[in-house]
Formats: C-alpha cells, sequence, structure tokens
C-alpha cells in the first residue's frame, strides 16, 4: 500500500512539472510571434479618405495595387513572359519613382475595376479609363494624361460603312463596360443599330470583326491605331471621331493624399521629357 502511495505521488509531480513546461512554451511562442509581427511591419495611418499603407521598420517606401485589365494594347498588355507592360504602366511607374512610392500590378476584367477600387483591393486604377461625368461620381480622377476618343473601325474591304449614318440595321462589337458600349448603348436606343455584341477584352472585340461577326467596332482611337500599325491591312478607321475623351489614373474618392502624389509626379514626368519618350514608344507595344 506505501509503495502505491509513492508510486501515485510520483506521477503526479511529473505530471505537474509537464504542465508547467507546456505553457511556458506556448506563452514563449506568443511572445516571438507578436515580436516578428512588430518589427516588419508598421501600419501609417492615411489621412483624407486613403488606406492605411504599409512601411517595413526600414522605412521602405509605401506600395500601392494598381488595377488595370491587361488586355488593351499598347496601353496595358502582358508580354510573352507574363509581365504586364504598356504606355499606362511606364508611365505610372515613372510617376512613383518620381514620388517616392511603388507600384504592384493587378490584372482582372475592365469592368470590375472601379468596384475593386471602392472596396480596397485596388489603390489605383490605371487601365486607359475615359474621364465620365459618371464615372466622377463614383471615383476620383488625376488630371487627363492622354487625348482619346471614339472611332468607328470596319474591315478594309469595307465600303459600305463611311460614317455613323450607314450604321442602320448593323451588329457593332465593343468591350464591356467601355465608353464604346455606352456609345453602342445610345445608337441601339436611337434605333441605329441593330445589335450590341461586347466582350471582357477589346481584341476579342477585334476579333469579332475581323471574323465577320460585327459590322463595325467602336472602340478608343488610340488603340485602334495602334492596331492598324501593328497588323495593317486588317481594319481601318471610317469618319470622324465620335467624341473627345480623356484618359485619366482613378483612386478612391476623397483620397486627396495619393492624388496629389500622382498628378504632381505626372506634371514632373511630362517637364523632364520623359512622357513624350513613352507616347512616341506607343506602337512598339502592340509587337509583344
Amino acid at each position: 500500500m506505501q509503495k502505491l502511495l509513492k508510486t501515485i505521488a510520483l506521477l503526479l509531480v511529473i505530471t505537474t512539472v509537464v504542465f508547467a513546461a507546456g505553457c511556458a512554451g506556448q506563452s514563449k511562442e506568443n511572445a516571438t510571434e507578436g515580436a516578428v509581427e512588430e518589427v516588419t511591419e508598421e501600419s501609417v495611418s492615411a489621412e483624407n479618405g486613403s488606406d492605411a499603407v504599409f512601411r517595413s521598420s526600414d522605412g521602405e517606401m509605401p506600395t500601392y495595387v494598381v488595377g488595370t485589365e491587361a488586355q488593351f494594347p499598347p496601353f496595358e498588355i502582358v508580354d510573352s513572359k507574363g509581365k504586364v507592360i504598356g504606355f499606362d504602366v511606364d508611365l505610372m511607374n515613372a510617376i512613383a519613382e518620381d514620388q517616392g512610392f511603388k507600384v504592384e500590378y493587378l490584372d482582372q476584367d475592365f469592368a470590375g475595376l472601379i468596384p475593386a477600387l471602392q472596396t480596397g483591393n485596388v489603390d489605383i486604377i490605371a487601365s486607359g479609363m475615359t474621364i465620365t461625368e459618371e464615372r466622377e461620381e463614383e471615383v476620383d480622377f488625376s488630371e487627363p494624361y492622354i487625348n482619346a476618343g471614339l472611332a468607328l473601325a470596319v474591315l478594309t474591304g469595307n465600303e459600305d460603312i463611311q460614317s455613323v449614318d450607314d450604321l442602320k440595321g448593323k451588329t457593332v462589337s465593343v468591350q464591356t463596360g467601355s465608353t464604346g458600349f455606352l456609345k453602342a448603348e445610345e445608337l441601339q436606343k436611337a434605333g441605329i443599330i441593330a445589335e450590341i455584341k461586347d466582350f471582357p477584352h477589346v481584341n476579342e472585340a477585334i476579333e469579332e470583326l475581323k471574323i465577320g461577326g460585327a459590322d463595325v467596332m467602336i472602340n478608343d482611337l488610340p488603340v485602334t491605331d495602334a492596331f492598324i500599325a501593328a497588323q495593317p491591312g486588317v481594319i481601318k478607321i471610317v469618319g470622324e471621331p465620335l467624341n473627345s475623351e480623356d484618359y485619366g489614373f482613378a483612386v478612391r474618392t476623397g483620397n486627396t493624399e495619393l492624388l496629389t502624389k500622382i498628378n504632381a509626379g505626372l506634371e514632373n514626368v511630362k517637364a523632364s521629357g520623359k512622357y513624350d519618350e513613352l507616347l512616341a514608344d506607343l506602337p512598339n507595344y502592340m509587337e509583344e
């Protein structure tokens, strides 16, 4: 009996020691994890409606996520290595360098860009986005960085369509959510065009025109011009531009801090001559 009591006592001592050691280890582990998180990142609160920007403890530049629809050459396109390139990308990179911040690009459908900006999934939109009154109710735009009007494009052998006056009963291809799409809706409501075929990416709208699935395409003039320069003899622009439009970079409504950086950077990049260099290089992006 006495031997049994000694055995039970010994087991109780061992259990107590193991439990205490476990608690101490867990406490040490939690403390270590907390220290790592605090050292590697600190949240820098932002004012004027901007997001919290994360900086490392060594003063690394803030990084903003840029939303883009990378199938809109020559402004956005994915090269053979899977990297997003284009006029908008190079211009935004130059602005970021001038203003001391970094950028990362997130490729998604054009129609989802403004919702992504509003929900905080991206901080900036750089995607050949036309400044319109409707969009200005949802986002804040930078100063315009390029002028781009809408144009009609048809196959090179098409002599029947010369202007909007020739679109009665025709089928039009456009990019979903674009100002070309809005113009097509306007023409359809006016009883001019018969059908609208819209696609997530502009290259799909061009392809629909090429295969004869549409009679005409309504698209941004610089993009259509660049396609013609890269693939001459396929399609042509007819008539006068349907309107005059400006592209702008977009940020969330009220994010004046980031908007000020973008506008200041854009002004400096133009003054330095870098903007003109990028503009002259527009057709080369179509070759990627």
